[in-house]
């Protein structure tokens, strides 16, 4: 991996981590105002990191690594900060979602060297 997949898998997590901030201050808020402006101000950052993820990587590997982040981010998330169980089966799906992103990434990329 060359230093602008590295830069762009690093955009891409980081959108991930601002989309699942969104959805931890649409819970974490009571003052709605508050709520309302952080939405507002993670999602904006968010789209901000996924197109500067956009400029180094596949469509495909920015996407599913920015779902891939938000969903283990908010899970966790709910874990740690509002005490929600999490079955074996969200750690099973998990595991299959991180494989299923590492297996996408390396396809898309040989696939991709293999046109040029």
């Amino acid at each position: 991996m060359d230093g602008r997949n590295s830069k762009g898998y690093m955009w891409a997590v980081s959108a991930g981590l601002n989309a699942a901030m969104a959805a931890i201050s649409a819970k974490h808020f009571s003052s709605w105002l508050i709520r309302y402006g952080m939405v507002i101000i993670f999602n904006v950052t968010m789209w901000g990191c996924y197109v500067n993820s956009l400029k180094a990587l596949s469509s495909l590997q920015a996407t599913v690594t920015n779902f891939a982040t938000n969903f283990l981010s908010s899970g966790l998330a709910g874990l740690f900060l509002f005490g929600e169980p999490l079955p074996f089966q969200w750690f099973a799906g998990a595991l299959f979602i991180v494989i299923g992103v590492l297996i996408m990434s390396k396809s898309s990329v040989e696939t991709k060297e293999s046109i040029n």
